[in-house]
C-alpha cells in the first residue's frame, strides 16, 4: 500500500472515531431536543461503521487500524502531503466561514435588517467559490500526492 494512501486511511479512521464521540457527545448534551438527541445518536453510528469498514479494509492490505494507532499529525507525513493538509486547513476554514454566512443571513432576515442581508449576500457567494476552489484542487492533487508517495 502506498504511504500516502495508508497515511490518509489513518487519518480518517481516526476523524471517524472522533466524530463518533463528538456526535454522542451533542447527543447526550442535547437530550431535550429530542430531533438532535436522535439523529445525532444515529449518525454517530455511521462513523463507527465506517470506522470499522476502514480498519477491516486496511487489514486486507496489511496495515493495522485499531484505538491503539496513534493519530497522524496535521501536516505530518510523507514528503507531499503539506499541500494536501494546507489545502484541506483551507477548506475547513472556507466552510466554516460559510456557515457563518448562513447563521448571519437566517437572522437577518429573522430580523429584517436590510443591511447585514445585503453583506451576507455579497459575501457568501464569494465564501462559497473559496470552497468550490479548495475542493478542486484536493480533487486534483490528492490522486497524484497520495499514490506517488
Amino acid at each position: 500500500m502506498k504511504d500516502g494512501i495508508a497515511h490518509t486511511l489513518r487519518a480518517l479512521h481516526h476523524g471517524e472515531r472522533q466524530l463518533a464521540r463528538d456526535l454522542l457527545a451533542v447527543a447526550e448534551r442535547h437530550a431535550e431536543e429530542h430531533e438532535v438527541h436522535h439523529v445525532a445518536t444515529d449518525l454517530a453510528d455511521w462513523s463507527r461503521e465506517h470506522a470499522d469498514r476502514l480498519a477491516e479494509h486496511a487489514a486486507g492490505e496489511g496495515l493495522r487500524l485499531d484505538d491503539d494507532t496513534p493519530e497522524p499529525r496535521s501536516g505530518e507525513g510523507p514528503e507531499g502531503l503539506l499541500l494536501l493538509h494546507d489545502l484541506r486547513a483551507l477548506h475547513l476554514a472556507a466552510t466554516e466561514n460559510s456557515l457563518h454566512w448562513e447563521m448571519l443571513a437566517q437572522a437577518a432576515q429573522a430580523t429584517r435588517d436590510a443591511r447585514l442581508l445585503e453583506l451576507a449576500s455579497a459575501c457568501h457567494p464569494q465564501t462559497l467559490r473559496q470552497t468550490r476552489w479548495t475542493d478542486t484542487l484536493i480533487k486534483q492533487v490528492s490522486p497524484q500526492v497520495l499514490t506517488s508517495l
